[in-house]
Parts: C-alpha cells; structure tokens; sequence
C-alpha cells in the first residue's frame, strides 16, 4: 500500500531541550494511525511539525512524496473551532471560499455533501444550538473540505462524553470510508486508538521517541474484547517503562 505520510529521522529541540529523537513513522493511504504516549513526550510539536507550523531541524517529512510545506494537510484540534457568528452552512463554505470557488457551485458542493451525511436540516442553524458531538461532525466536514489527501486530528474526540465519543467514532470510521480518508491521530487514550486505529505508534521517553509499532490485527475467530486486553496490556507496559 502506498504511503502518503512519511515521517524519517526526525529529531526536534527547543533551544538547549532535546523534544524528539530520531522519530519515523508512515501512514498508508486510507489508513487510520495513532500515535499513544503520555504527556509532555512531543506528540503536538510531531504534529506541528508535520503540519508545517514549525520549522524541521533534522530529518524528513514528506506527504504525497513531496517535502511539508504549511497548509499541506489537514489539521483539526480538540475545539472546533466553528465561527459562531455562521451557519453551519457558512460554516461549511469557508474552506471552498478561500478557494475562491464561485458561490453558488460552492454551496451546491455544501449542501451535497451535508445531505450526503444526512445534516442538510442543520443548515441554516448556528453552532450554539447543536451538540458538542453535531459541531465535531460539522467541523470534520469543512476540515475535509480544504481537499488534503491528510487529516491530523489532535484529540479531536476528548472533550466530548463517552456516548457521543463512542458515536463519533462510528461516524468517523464510516466516513473515512466513504470519503477515502488518511488519518493521523494524536491520543492519549488507548481505547480510542484501539477503536479507529488500523496501527498504532507509541512514542515516550524524554525526548520523545518511537519505542513500538503495533499493527491492529484482529482475529475473527477470537473475542474482540480479549484482543483488545491483550493489546491493551502491552501497551500499558510500554508506556510505563518512561526513561
């Protein structure tokens, strides 16, 4: 399978602080990868560093074969991030807009795509009146709209309650098949990155390094549930051995 993201050697400090040592890691296209570790091991300056909002020091980046530059991938955050002040629909242009696609083929682009995800009836509606997991649905939409062939989403899931993460992750996993997504996921939460992920990176020490690649392979013949114990066990051992 062809890779769209690849990340070689890539090391990061700030000033005197050694963040990142020597990370690699590839995501396949139509692939979900997370990448797991704790806090403080360099997992968002990884992702602003593929995102091209800092600069590379050591290593290589590269999406479609082609080194990082800004506005290469798509990028969403744990907030939303939707201007209240739009509709959903407005909400929903403004990547087409910067495109600047003419309006009304810009709204017949919209509008197919909410009826596509059935959330044409929240069109005309503002942000403050859905819920936290319609606005996550919303803003995945627009994110996909500024046509990447990469998203980047940095715990984008974890502000919402476990139903409606647990709903979203459905929706999501449905979508990426339907719109032929390639994901890079940053967690915190094993669960999460068991449930979409199809690999999974665990990146800890100081700096922050890859120490496992674990690709998901799930036997039908045997519980899901064990599966996951099983792989939950080895992760939590990775993660506790920090140096």
């Amino acid at each position: 399978m062809t890779d769209i993201l690849t990340v070689k050697d890539v090391s990061f400090s700030y000033g005197d602080k050694a963040v990142l040592n020597r990370v690699s890691l590839e995501v396949p296209k139509g692939e979900i990868v997370s990448i797991l570790g704790p806090s403080g091991v360099g997992k968002s300056t990884l992702f602003n560093l593929i995102a091209g909002i800092l600069p590379l020091q050591e290593g290589k980046i590269e999406v479609d074969h082609s080194p990082i530059t800004f506005g290469k991938v798509s990028y969403m955050l744990q907030k939303d991030l939707l201007l209240e002040h739009k509709t959903v629909l407005g909400n929903i242009l403004l990547p087409l807009q910067l495109k600047k696609i003419p309006k009304e083929e810009a709204t017949q682009t919209a509008m197919k795509l909410l009826e596509e995800f059935k959330l044409s009836s929240v069109a005309d509606h503002y942000p403050n009146a859905l819920s936290g997991g319609m606005r996550q649905r919303i803003a995945l939409l627009r994110t996909y709209l500024l046509g990447h062939s990469v998203f980047l989403l940095d715990e984008a899931f974890s502000a919402l309650d476990e139903l409606t993460r647990q709903d979203l992750y459905e929706w999501y996993l449905e979508s990426k098949e339907r719109l032929g997504l390639t994901t890079l996921v940053i967690t915190h939460s094993i669960e999460e990155a068991l449930t979409l992920s199809d690999r999974i990176y665990i990146l800890n020490n100081c700096p922050g390094e890859i120490v496992a690649n674990i690709p998901l392979e799930w036997d039908g013949e045997t519980d899901k549930d064990w599966q996951k114990m099983q792989y939950k066990k080895k992760i939590l051992e990775l993660l506790a051995d920090f140096h």
